[in-house]
């Protein structure tokens, strides 16, 4: 059954769910939001209910706090044995107790059991985020808010504590009973050129010529029956740059949170290199489960998102190169291949090959691509012929965590190039198959900029490879750069690298006081090397934005899943993850209400 996003009663049926206020704050390439939902118990009996939360897998949440009829109540971040158990503890106790925690099979998926709800109770729950942006191919700034969370398909034994069945239901615009509010502020010295979203604005108030700041508001009566995105083009957007961040005075100077923290954003000028022939293996691996023949949105006549993924695969079968290998499988419960072995490309076998795609309909069940994806794996390879594997999906599979555990494991001999079909998809999966084998992530939510996105991968995918990639810095006596960022292997043309940092030592009082960091790769035999002069003096952010990313790109490099992460990393992403503040796998928030705390976290 199809069911609703947000604020659930046990039985998963929707409580009243009454406005949405977004705070959105974007400055240069991250974005901090504020989201606060609404919702009141319309029955005449108390609700037992829990709140879900689709968001972005590259968002690190740091704060949870529930506003329940007038009393506010701040969440601590918890291992997550110990939240469970004050959660327990306060409910027996007769507390009113909240805990959030991520969807066990699904990273991009937030869940909340908000306790007892009484007759005309009225909540207000808000959560707390920072994430960094992708750059489109036109140097556009994307910043989506997700308005639904699609069913994903999961195990028969992972159902009970995973909250996956949930969507939004399709219902006519008129009959929606809630309404959204954001009010934007973008700024950046790199001067902003224009701004365009899928919905109605209001007028956009630009600060001066220079243009460095922009504040603006959904139009008021914004029904939230689809995905928000932004667009946001700067003026100078391929300019490298550092911000530093000021770090927590009461903390050890030298550690996470306590030492200033570095964000430094290059945009590499890597020259473009003709190869004498264009080789490789293609094998692209398309989804054609029953949630395929859902349209891409929830607008009127929206595409349905198999025909989107099978026009993506054509524009991508008619620009192989010649003389290349390529094969295509289409995956649901149970998988299919085009060829039994990858073919020479030809223009016979692409005609052949379009043909078959044409005639590829959703009727495979489930999604299970862990199986498919071992099948390519074991092939052997083609000598001379690099793997480069192209996943389509609306990204509602089965094992999640195991399939990007696979991924990782043979991400030597390949990369992974990954589409999301439709809003809604699961960046979990999408950006994570993608990151851990060394490609790049797309999502496609309508026929806008598909073309481009999915032509975008394929010149990676064909790109030599750049090596030899690290940064050096030149800083004054006394101070030293701690990288925190996981080493980067790969760097694509037209791709933005951002590494994180901590600035551990003395730093200088002078305000001129300046550092220089360089970033060197070769190709072809050939260095290059591009290098940015930054400011030393920390800057304060009481959010602590650049310290909190930095420790999400440090939990992702190492959480694989609750049940797929090895110990020794599930010690390491704890640590950081109670440290910084940001949830993992891990850990949950848990709040409890006047009259009671929770105990001691154990040792």
């Amino acid at each position: 059954m199809v069911r609703s996003s947000g604020l659930l009663t046990g039985a998963k049926d929707p409580v009243a769910l009454k406005s949405i206020a977004v705070t959105l704050s974007i400055n240069d390439f991250v974005a901090g939001v504020s989201a606060t939902l609404n919702y009141e118990n319309e029955e005449k009996v108390p609700l037992e209910a829990f709140f879900v939360f689709p968001m972005d897998e590259d968002s690190a949440v740091y704060s949870f706090e529930a506003l329940v009829d007038g009393k506010k109540i701040v969440a601590e971040l918890q291992d997550k044995y110990q939240a469970h158990k004050s959660y327990e503890e306060a409910l027996a106790g007769g507390y009113q107790a909240y805990l959030l925690e991520e969807d066990k099979c699904s990273r991009d998926v937030f869940r909340c059991n908000v306790g007892n709800l009484q007759p005309g109770s009225k909540v207000a729950l808000t959560l707390k985020y920072v994430q960094e942006l992708p750059l489109e191919d036109d140097g556009a700034l994307r910043y989506v808010l997700p308005a639904i969370l699609n069913p994903r398909y999961h195990l028969s034994e992972q159902s009970e504590e995973s909250c996956l069945d949930l969507k939004t239901p399709i219902v006519p615009l008129e009959d929606l009973p809630y309404t959204l509010s954001m009010v934007a502020t973008i700024s950046s010295q790199l001067g902003i050129r224009t701004i365009q979203s899928n919905c109605a604005l209001s007028s956009i108030d630009y600060n001066g010529e220079s243009r460095t700041s922009a504040q603006f508001s959904l139009a008021e009566g914004h029904k939230f029956d689809r995905d928000v995105e932004l667009l946001i083009f700067y003026r100078k957007v391929h300019s490298p740059s550092v911000a530093v961040e000021m770090g927590m005075p009461e903390r050890e100077s030298d550690s996470l949170m306590g030492a200033p923290s570095a964000m430094v954003s290059f945009y590499p000028d890597i020259p473009v290199m003709e190869t004498s022939t264009k080789r490789g293996e293609f094998v692209f691996l398309m989804d054609r489960s029953r949630s395929m023949k859902s349209p891409m949105s929830g607008q009127n006549r929206s595409q349905l998102r198999i025909d989107a993924a099978k026009e993506t695969l054509i524009l991508l079968l008619k620009s192989l190169p010649i003389g290349c290998y390529f094969n295509i499988y289409g995956f649901g419960s149970t998988h299919e291949a085009f060829f039994p072995m990858s073919v020479r490309y030809t223009q016979e076998t692409m005609e052949k090959a379009v043909e078959k795609v044409k005639a590829m309909l959703a009727d495979l069940g489930g999604t299970e691509i862990l199986t498919p994806l071992r099948r390519v794996f074991r092939k052997p390879p083609i000598p001379g012929h690099p793997l480069q594997v192209f996943v389509f999906t609306d990204g509602e599979v089965a094992e999640t965590f195991n399939v990007i555990r696979e991924v990782k494991f043979h991400s030597k001999r390949h990369r992974c190039f990954s589409f999301g079909i439709g809003e809604g998809a699961s960046t979990s999966l999408i950006k994570s198959i993608a990151r851990v084998s060394g490609g790049t992530a797309e999502f496609i939510t309508g026929n806008d900029r598909m073309q481009s996105k999915a032509l975008r991968s394929l010149r990676r995918s064909l790109q030599s490879v750049v090596e030899d990639v690290s940064l050096s810095w030149n800083l004054p006596p006394n101070l030293f750069a701690h990288m925190l960022s996981p080493e980067q292997t790969v760097i694509f043309r037209g791709q933005r690298l951002i590494v994180y940092s901590l600035l551990v030592g003395q730093i200088p009082q002078e305000e001129e006081a300046t550092g220089e960091v360089c970033l060197q790769y070769s190709l072809h035999g050939k260095s290059y090397e591009e290098k940015v002069t930054f400011s030393l003096q920390p800057k304060p952010d009481d959010n602590l934005t650049i310290h909190r990313l930095a420790a999400k790109s440090m939990i992702q490099a190492k959480d694989f899943g609750f049940r797929e992460t090895t110990m020794i990393f599930k010690r390491d992403v704890l640590d950081i993850s109670l440290e910084s503040g940001v949830m993992s796998s891990f850990t949950a928030f848990v709040a409890i209400g006047e009259g009671a705390s929770p105990g001691p976290p154990d040792s």
